[in-house]
């Protein structure tokens, strides 16, 4: 992978005014560094200050500053209602569609009878695209239904439109992506594209949209509703958040509302809460829905993995909206689940990605293209924006499994959005390759597509995410095509994976304080992110990884590390985590980290969230001649030359005397030592010699004798004593035990001890002398090993250990 390219926000100090205006807001703390970063991102003003943080003070736009559409849209919902006409909800799979889909269920269904007048539409992920198609239209032709109101998708769906037309039914689109060069032949399309991008509506995501409709209706019908129209505000914040959509004017405000709801609903008994099913979600991820990040990491992943994982996500609406408990339990266990085999297939693909970038020069790359017959379409999206975010460049990732056109070809990954229509297929077209692709570092990836088109089946999406199809034969030109085309639009600047921190802390500053500080800047999301905090000259201390598990207490496939992290500031350390990494790549010496603040709400504790580690400056290890690694190694009189250079020391190194048998040892030993030395500014001396080795043959001629020895004698022995006295390591005293076995010998433990009793009569030569082979080899390449670490140069040694901050 590319170097990463870190960055720090532009520090400009805020006037001492906004300073104590923010500080109104943070009690337990002097409010700097929330003003800092509030004034980073341009609310510079005290109405704005107040607008951003008290929704209280926020004037929210009217649901019919969409204008002209709106009115439209109404009208014809009005004109359903004295007609009885049935309506479909036609909604999208993601979890912005699918919380699109339960706003309307919901918000509509105060207007018009559920499942008689008003029933809803879920495209197969796996077997259809985003958006309308002919056979979901005819089916919902037969079932009479007079009128389609499409969420979260539908904007450049012409052709669908006209033949929903030509079987009698009307379409209302209610979306937020990419727009038409014309309007659609539709009775009213309600998408805030059409507004000026300053204006506060313009970065509704698709369920805002949807939910803005249902307030217009409430207002011209104010007498019908029996529910309150603030009760949709819970599933507008999933489907904001989940989204990734911008989080500034309306957005915010709709979110900050709806996260209240989610909480105060959550904080109810069970059998008491509006909404049963997200309750129990919430539960199951060990989240209490007071947090964005509850959302972002726990309720949309899982809303999201049931059509990456099944195809079918119908039965979330139903999660979303039930009162009945029992059935929501059921379906949150099933979603749940979803989420566990997606996390392993993610990580399944992600493996096989890497492997593939290996095979590619990053250096003439600048749009990965990657494909594969075996990968499941669902999870690409989520690989491919993992690859752009670790290498800098756009990434498109295709399956190439054999799917006819006729046989469904929907775009995998989530919020790609909407797909444009292609050319009629026929019998003889060529399969299909499906993908997500990923953008990152501003590329418009949406824009590169399109100018692909002539080369795709389908295609759709939004800046930063897309989904495409295109026949196979095509990949080569494409992958091509589309590289030179952004070659071209970047003259010349190379991309790199960046990593942007807003903030520098320390250790001593993490905590409720900061944690409650920065708190005022939620929810965050895009336009508004997470603040990332830089700490530097910092180590890692107590750090162990596992498989995380599911509510069942399976294992699944998805590694979490913890550590506890240590710098000068403190003498007291830090948790923290870092997902889907193991704790060798945590650093040995000292590092710099970007990290995020949070909050554990199942440990009852506040910790960090690593994002990215590397090398400090001051680190011990960064230059080839360290001064912190000590070599003592094959002194001609090691202890009287060690007690002078100690003498000289203000305080005495740590010595290994024990030469390793492989880096992961050394690695060991180092970082063991750094977890006791950073406080007292220890060396650290290497000071083995060079091994004196027995042949392999006397060493197991000496184990059969100690083993004949005690066995005649009764007496007890320790693995530490016999380690000592053959020199060998434990793993290679393991084999030479399993072949002790088939020469007659029986191993029992008491307690710490080891007893060896000899049957000669239960000798098996044949089996015995590959056991014996085996422990030999091993022994072998264990001294191989030992004389390799006796003379390798320190420069090695040093360069080894720097290896892993690359």
């Amino acid at each position: 992978m590319p170097e990463q390219q870190w960055t720090l926000a532009t520090t400009e100090q805020p006037p001492e005014w906004f300073i104590q205006a923010v500080k109104q807001h943070t009690p337990a703390s002097n409010g700097l560094y929330a003003a800092q970063l509030l004034w980073q991102r341009g609310i510079k003003e005290k109405s704005q200050l107040l607008a951003f943080i008290n929704y209280k003070t926020y004037q929210a736009a009217s649901p019919f500053e969409f204008g002209q559409e709106m009115h439209l849209a109404i009208a014809r919902l009005q004109k359903a209602s004295d007609a009885h006409d049935k309506i479909a909800i036609w909604g999208d799979f993601d979890a912005d569609g699918i919380t699109s889909t339960a706003v309307l269920w919901d918000g509509l269904g105060e207007f018009f009878v559920q499942n008689i007048e008003l029933i809803y539409y879920i495209p197969n992920r796996l077997k259809e695209s985003h958006g309308l198609n002919h056979q979901g239209i005819d089916n919902l032709a037969k079932q009479g239904c007079k009128l389609i109101v499409t969420c979260d998708t539908g904007s450049t769906n012409i052709d669908e439109i006209i033949y929903a037309k030509q079987l009698g039914i009307d379409v209302i689109v209610t979306d937020h992506h990419t727009l038409p060069e014309q309007r659609p032949p539709v009775t009213a399309i309600i998408n805030p594209r059409y507004l000026p991008k300053e204006h506060q509506l313009f970065h509704l995501s698709g369920v805002a949209v949807a939910y803005k409709l249902v307030e217009a209706l409430y207002q011209t019908l104010p007498h019908i509703p029996q529910h309150p129209l603030e009760d949709l505000l819970d599933l507008v914040a999933v489907g904001l958040i989940a989204d990734l959509v911008q989080l500034s004017g309306d957005c915010r405000y709709l979110a900050q509302l709806g996260i209240q709801r989610l909480q105060a609903d959550f904080q109810q008994p069970p059998t008491a809460r509006r909404r049963p099913g997200v309750g129990r979600l919430l539960e199951l991820c060990q989240k209490s829905g007071d947090r964005p990040t509850d959302i972002s990491f726990g309720l949309g992943p899982r809303i999201n993995a049931v059509s990456r994982i099944q195809g079918d996500a119908s039965f979330c609406v139903e999660l979303l909206t039930s009162r009945d408990a029992k059935r929501c339990n059921e379906l949150a266990e099933v979603t749940e689940l979803a989420n566990t085999r997606r996390k392993s297939l993610q990580k399944d693909v992600q493996a096989q990605v890497t492997q593939k970038l290996t095979q590619l020069d990053l250096s003439t790359t600048s749009v990965i293209v990657l494909e594969d017959a075996q990968w499941p379409a669902g999870v690409l999206g989520l690989v491919a924006g993992q690859v752009a975010q670790e290498t800098g460049r756009p990434t498109i990732l295709l399956s190439t499994e054999q799917v006819k056109r006729d046989e469904g070809d929907g775009e995998a990954g989530g919020d790609e959005g909407e797909n444009t229509s292609s050319s009629p297929s026929s019998p003889s077209s060529p399969p299909l390759a499906r993908g997500s692709a990923r953008s990152v570092n501003s590329v418009d990836l949406y824009q590169l597509v399109k100018e692909q088109a002539h080369l795709l089946h389908r295609f759709g999406g939004h800046p930063f995410a897309a989904g495409l199809s295109l026949a196979i034969e095509n990949i080569p030109l494409f992958t091509a095509a589309i590289n030179q085309q952004l070659r071209q639009s970047l003259g010349g600047t190379t991309l790199t994976p960046t990593v942007q921190a807003d903030l520098v802390v320390t250790v001593a500053d993490l905590g409720k304080e900061l944690f409650l500080e920065l708190k005022l800047l939620e929810p965050c999301g895009m336009g508004n992110p997470v603040p990332k905090l830089l700490i530097q000259n910092c180590w890692f201390e107590n750090s162990w990884h596992r498989n995380q598990q599911d509510w069942q207490g399976k294992k699944v496939q998805y590694i979490k590390t913890e550590f506890n992290i240590r710098d000068d500031s403190t003498r007291s350390p830090f948790p923290g985590i870092w997902w889907g990494h193991y704790k060798e790549e945590l650093p040995i010496a000292r590092c710099d980290c970007v990290a995020e603040l949070d909050y554990n709400t199942f440990k009852k504790r506040y910790e960090i969230r690593l994002i990215a580690v590397r090398q400090s400056e001051n680190s011990a290890f960064n230059t080839q001649h360290s001064p912190f690694i000590l070599d003592w190694r094959n002194l001609p009189t090691p202890y009287s030359v060690e007690t002078r250079l100690i003498a000289s020391l203000q305080s005495p190194p740590l010595l290994l005397e024990h030469c390793p048998t492989n880096w992961d040892d050394l690695r060991l030993w180092l970082r063991r030592c750094f977890a006791t030395t950073f406080d007292n500014q220890q060396q650290l001396a290497i000071a083995w010699s060079k091994p004196n080795h027995q042949p392999p043959k006397e060493i197991w001629r000496t184990l059969v004798g100690i083993a004949k020895y005690l066995s005649r004698t009764n007496q007890l022995v320790t693995r530490t004593q016999l380690l000592d006295k053959l020199g060998i390591s434990d793993r290679t005293l393991f084999l030479g035990i399993k072949a002790l076995k088939y020469w007659g010998f029986t191993l029992t433990r008491q307690d710490r001890d080891l007893q060896f009793t000899w049957n000669p009569s239960n000798v098996f030569e044949t089996n015995g002398d590959a056991a014996v082979a085996q422990f030999l080899a091993a022994i072998s390449e264990e001294q191989f090993q030992q004389n390799y670490f006796a003379e390798v140069p320190l420069s090695t040694i040093i360069a080894m250990i720097n290896s892993q901050f690359v």
